[in-house]
């Protein structure tokens, strides 16, 4: 049976990715590491089903941070692949802690690929990278080929992670592929993240709990994706034959505005009647409405946008009413 290590098991893609594995009849291996034991949350069901947790489910204990953790990880498992979704993933925070948030998305990654190109090069990876790496480009369209142009920590990191991930690969003759990731959301986005502001917000305003929605920059346009979706294209992009990255978004931007007002309007509300622009939120570091170049994507693994924003929406809206529903 094939043998797949996630790293960042706990997280919204890792779990997804853990979902999509399972039914693939494959052993899951997962890393969590000790901040984060009281947050299973995303992986709660598969922790209490008593026919896949340590028959086709595995938790082991590491930190990224801690390469000796990691390697005696791989060295037990000896996985055929790995799927990396653990770093420090928020924009913000990597503001207030730079070294923590370079050190954990790229440094720890670079210790695990001089690990694989001493003693295991037939391991594969799967490194997923971020849109913000073009942070402060004039394309109006990103692809594969847009220069890199950060604008913050998290993206600084993102792009020295992506372009060791090509150096190793090219140099070491590493299986090392990967995704830039655009936007990409769902019922289990953590709550320092605007969409899901917006669902929990609306959801409260409607049933009586909270008076008004408070907002940064409501003209800014994201290109937002389900992450359900995303983490399929990964084991896509695992499977080619060679490694290589590819651009995964929908190509179609949405302002946060609208992205709001369908919120509202999913529970017949007018979102103008609850929503107020607080000035206090708006980023000092404002990156450009960044769209996905989908041509590549498109032509090698006939990717397809399965999820559009409404439906999104509808997704996140069902979920966070099922509370209220019981």
């Amino acid at each position: 049976m094939k043998k797949i290590l996630i790293l960042g098991i706990t997280g919204q893609d890792g779990s997804y990715m853990a979902d999509f594995l399972l039914k693939k009849k494959v052993s899951v291996h997962g890393v969590i590491r000790k901040s984060a034991t009281g947050n299973t949350k995303n992986i709660s069901h598969i922790i209490n089903n008593p026919k896949i947790f340590n028959k086709s489910f595995f938790l082991h204990k590491g930190d990224l941070l801690d390469a000796i953790s990691i390697n005696n990880i791989i060295n037990k498992i000896k996985p055929d692949e790995i799927y990396n979704f653990a770093d420090q993933d928020h924009v913000a925070w990597s503001r207030n802690i730079p070294l923590y948030s370079y050190s954990t998305t790229t440094l720890a990654v670079i210790q695990i690929f001089e690990f694989l190109k001493t003693q295991n090069k037939k391991i594969k990876f799967f490194q997923p990278v971020s849109s913000n790496m073009f942070g402060a480009t004039k394309e109006n369209s990103l692809s594969e080929n847009s220069n890199l142009s950060p604008k913050s920590v998290y993206a600084l990191a993102k792009s020295s992670t992506y372009l060791a991930s090509k150096m190793y690969s090219n140099i070491n003759n590493l299986f090392i592929c990967g995704a830039i990731f655009f936007n990409h959301e769902s019922p289990r986005r953590s709550d320092e993240y605007v969409t899901t502001k917006i669902i929990k917000s609306v959801c409260r305003i409607s049933h009586g709990e909270q008076k008004y929605l408070y907002l940064g920059d409501i003209k800014a346009k994201i290109d937002w994706g389900y992450a359900k979706d995303y983490v399929e294209m990964a084991w896509k992009i695992m499977q080619q034959k060679k490694p290589d990255f590819f651009i995964i978004g929908t190509g179609v931007n949405t302002s946060v505005e609208q992205f709001a007002k369908e919120s509202f309007k999913f529970v017949g509300l007018n979102y103008k009647k609850y929503l107020k622009v607080d000035k206090k939120l708006l980023r000092k570091n404002k990156t450009k409405n960044l769209k996905a170049n989908l041509n590549k994507s498109k032509k090698i693994l006939k990717y397809k946008v399965k999820t559009n924003i409404k439906n999104l929406i509808k997704i996140m809206m069902t979920s966070e009413l099922k509370k209220y529903n019981g």
